[in-house]
């Protein structure tokens, strides 16, 4: 794994900074003094967490006066994905093996009349009619 990915993924390890990331993800431009206001830590904690997103290049900051404005990077998160997605087709493809057995196995079952068998298929199933269940 490149050593960007290893930062990444380390900078993301801890919550606060995946807070801090989602929060700069769902606005363009927020001040360091706005993104510090919800954590329940001082300022310069706060900018220690900022420190390790921007070595991992996932945060920018531009300064004007003495206000400090952070932007999300979109290029490290574009390489962990890419990384990911290649172990996602072999997650997707495993899952889908599983799903066929089980299904393929309480097919079978059904067939030879358990009547623990399981549900049937997704693909089949129904749901009950209301004016057929029992009232009490």
């Amino acid at each position: 794994m490149p050593p960007s990915l290893d930062r990444t993924f380390a900078a993301l390890a801890d919550p606060t900074r995946r807070a801090i990331v989602a929060r700069l993800g769902d606005e363009a431009a927020v001040t360091v003094s706005d993104l510090a206001r919800p954590f329940a830590m001082s300022l310069p904690a706060v900018m220690k967490h900022l420190d390790v997103l921007t070595d991992a290049g996932l945060v920018s900051r531009t300064k004007s006066g003495r206000t400090v404005t952070c932007r999300l990077e979109a290029a490290p998160m574009r390489e962990a994905l890419a990384w990911l997605g290649h172990y996602e087709r072999f997650w997707t493809a495993s899952l889908d093996r599983l799903v066929a057995l089980v299904e393929s196995e309480a097919a079978a079952e059904r067939l030879a009349g358990r009547p623990d068998a399981g549900p049937p298929p997704a693909a089949t199933r129904t749901m009950p009619d209301p004016a057929e269940e029992e009232t009490p």
